[in-house]
């Protein structure tokens, strides 16, 4: 049975800045999230954001506010093992909410886990993967170190796939930084984000120096309300479009697919708000024929192991996942985290989401 749950917001500094279309981020916030049961066992889940509500609507004050006020008391005395249940409790408590909701799903997963001495995949159908290609975003703005980062991701065997963000300076400007970025890195596997950053006509216009320069697929050109024009740049592009920003709901992950707005999906806890809800939007997205990317939202190895939790269970993962967040930080919230290796991310294997947090570092990091 759920005793309590409890919320705080904490700050992150990064080890360098990372930038968005509309937004630059030097520290990253989330609200963690505890879970206490009544036989003594804990879980604990986390909500991220990008620099306060400017990716998506929610904020972590909201998210905080929105938890101890509605989200936790429509939970207390209920069975914690009772996951769709209280998924239905949690919809009828707070519309959308999406990150606040998968981060208290995530904590009471993580505590039947403990409870139960089962892995949180066990609950979702069981694993098919032990580990999971990570790739390494590109986001400072200056080349120059951006190529430096990289080369030492590959000589050290940790990253050979880099998303390159665009979309905060000028198009031809964003465009010769990436040249100067593809060129340095020969046989490494380029990903573009434009974080919403461009309009069609931009799009058609650098479609064809992006497939001169190999790029392997590009992700959220457009605005999410361009559904359209976003599916004439997809029909016109030969490089694969990623749907993320424009579609959290499934009926959302519906529209993009009927209108052919994108060919691959990008998979967050902050968009489906669950863990089981997330593993139903793959399915939605597979049944539209698109391939399934792990996103990220710079999550902790908190926020990190709960999507890896789903990804493990996936038949197919195509593009890998993005959950580098952990080594963005000057200091990860886990005490065990996740474990990188050879251009992959291990799938933890202990009870409840495998990873636990590291309490001197929370207490350092909370929020006044």
């Amino acid at each position: 049975m759920i005793e309590a749950i409890e919320t705080t917001i904490v700050d992150c500094p990064t080890t360098r800045a990372h930038k968005l279309s509309n937004t630059s981020v030097s520290y990253q916030s989330y609200v963690v999230v505890r879970v206490a049961l009544s036989d003594g066992t804990e879980g604990w889940g986390e909500a991220a954001t990008l620099g306060g509500p400017r990716w998506a609507e929610e904020s972590v004050e909201a998210i905080k506010a929105n938890i101890d006020t509605y989200l936790a008391p429509a939970l207390i005395g209920a069975e914690v093992l009772s996951f769709e249940a209280n998924a239905l409790r949690m919809r009828a408590a707070a519309t959308r909410n999406s990150a606040a909701r998968a981060a208290v799903e995530a904590a009471m997963i993580d505590a039947a886990g403990h409870s139960l001495s089962l892995p949180a995949y066990a609950f979702l159908g069981g694993k098919v993967r032990d580990e999971v290609e990570v790739l390494w975003a590109l986001a400072s703005g200056d080349a120059d170190q951006e190529i430096d980062e990289a080369r030492d991701k590959l000589q050290t065997r940790q990253h050979r796939r880099f998303k390159i963000k665009l979309g905060f300076h000028t198009p031809a400007r964003d465009m010769a930084r990436l040249a100067r970025i593809v060129e340095a890195l020969p046989g490494a596997v380029i990903v573009v984000d434009i974080n919403q950053g461009w309009s069609e006509a931009t799009a058609i216009r650098y479609l064809p120096a992006l497939s001169e320069m190999g790029v392997a697929l590009i992700e959220q050109p457009l605005k999410p309300g361009a559904l359209a024009a976003t599916a004439r740049v997809a029909r016109r592009s030969p490089i694969p479009v990623m749907v993320d920003e424009a579609a959290f709901s499934a009926a959302e992950i519906v529209q993009n697919g009927i209108a052919g707005a994108g060919s691959v999906y990008s998979l967050k806890l902050v968009k489906s708000g669950g863990l089981f809800a997330l593993k139903r939007a793959a399915g939605v997205a597979n049944a539209f024929g698109m391939e399934l990317y792990g996103g990220c939202l710079l999550e902790s190895s908190i926020g990190a192991a709960a999507h890896l939790a789903v990804f493990a269970t996936l038949p197919e993962l195509e593009w890998g996942c993005e959950h580098f967040g952990p080594r963005i930080l000057r200091r990860d919230l886990a005490a065990t985290g996740l474990q990188f290796s050879d251009y992959k991310l291990r799938i933890p294997t202990g009870p409840g989401m495998g990873v636990r947090p590291d309490m001197d570092v929370l207490r350092d990091v909370a929020r006044p």
